[in-house]
């Protein structure tokens, strides 16, 4: 069988993950790619630092260079987060004429347009499935299996973070500043965790979930966005005795011909489905004009979660369908019909119910 061959630029806890299932689960993966997938390079910042997991195969580096320069790498897989240096390297990738496979919200939702207009000056495809529901795959839901729909409206929860904080002080009565340590000592929390907790990592979701649904560029502050990190406990309760519980929503909607676009905190009815998502899980409802009401739900973060949306990438470039998509739905494209006008959806308050 042949084989291809892939840099891996980070091996944090995704990269790692990915890494496990490339080596580990060859055999099944090359069954469904058509050709063998070699992680070949694995760049990382830190040579000297330990690794738990043993990499059977993969050449471990430091420099990038040697990933963008070397003619058997056909894939890039971008999995170092941020936006300057991942935007860099992608750009690079795209130039020598290679495929990428990126988990990265923020680089586009900021950088949508430029990382498209290159892979189509290439002609390469950019691959992203991890980087609007992690471990669930709502990009490939909206552009293959709801193609036939008008997207009317989405409300999802997309940060696992804020989720699981809400859960606890829902459930189990503690204030955010518990709830948020708990989060931090079961690791679903970064030591910072301002972006998950101040609504901008959902935004940055929302954003690529806009130009999916709706053809709409939209860029981070573009969306009116409150966090939950205001939130008291109180505001729970008063929501619970009133028949709701509070949820950190991400929300579009067709409205007279507009975009309406939020991220807030929001009174969700207790017996709604979005209500009964615990957790650092996520889900996302999207509502067609032809299938109407729909739900996808899983882990939206964590190694295997996210690795395997990265995987199942990987594997569409492989066999050829990342491309063809990418050719015919023109993300990000200048020449694309226009898009709904965008509106600020008001305030972004806890004050909207979502069935």
């Amino acid at each position: 069988m042949q084989q291809v061959s892939v840099g891996l630029v980070g091996l944090g806890t995704v990269g790692a993950g990915v890494a496990r299932l490339l080596t580990q689960q060859a055999d099944r993966i090359a069954r469904r790619a058509g050709r063998r997938i070699d992680c070949k390079w694995a760049v990382v910042r830190d040579l000297s630092k330990r690794r738990e997991a043993d990499f059977e195969g993969v050449r471990i580096i430091d420099d990038v260079r040697r990933v963008i320069d070397d003619p058997d790498v056909e894939i890039v897989v971008e999995l170092i987060g941020g936006v300057d240096a991942a935007r860099r390297i992608v750009l690079e990738a795209l130039r020598a004429g290679k495929h990428v496979v990126t988990a990265n919200k923020a680089l586009l939702a900021e950088h949508g347009p430029e990382i498209f207009a290159a892979a189509r000056a290439a002609d390469r495809a950019v691959a992203f499935e991890a980087s609007a529901g992690g471990g669930v795959p709502i990009v490939n839901a909206l552009n293959v299996g709801l193609a036939a729909n008008q997207i009317q409206s989405l409300a999802a929860i997309l940060n696992g973070t804020c989720n699981y904080i809400l859960t606890q002080m829902t459930h189990e009565g503690m204030a955010y500043a518990d709830a948020l340590a708990d989060a931090q000592a079961l690791g679903y929390a970064e030591a910072d965790p301002t972006l998950d907790v101040d609504g901008t990592d959902t935004a940055h979701k929302l954003a690529i979930l806009a130009q999916l649904a709706f053809g709409a560029n939209v860029k981070t502050a573009d969306i009116p966005r409150e966090g939950i990190d205001r939130l008291e406990l109180a505001d729970l309760t008063y929501a619970r005795e009133l028949g709701y519980t509070i949820k950190l929503l991400a929300h579009a909607s067709l409205v007279d011909g507009g975009l309406e676009l939020r991220v807030a905190p929001t009174l969700v009815r207790r017996d709604a489905p979005l209500a009964q998502v615990h957790g650092p899980y996520n889900a996302i409802r999207a509502v067609g004009d032809a299938v109407g009401d729909t739900l996808f739900y899983g882990r939206g973060a964590g190694m295997m979660p996210t690795a395997s949306a990265v995987v199942g990438d990987l594997i569409d470039v492989v066999a050829g369908r990342a491309i063809l998509t990418s050719r015919i739905l023109d993300f990000w494209s200048a020449d694309a019909p226009p898009p709904p006008s965008c509106r600020r959806a008001g305030s972004a308050a806890a004050t909207t119910s979502a069935s």
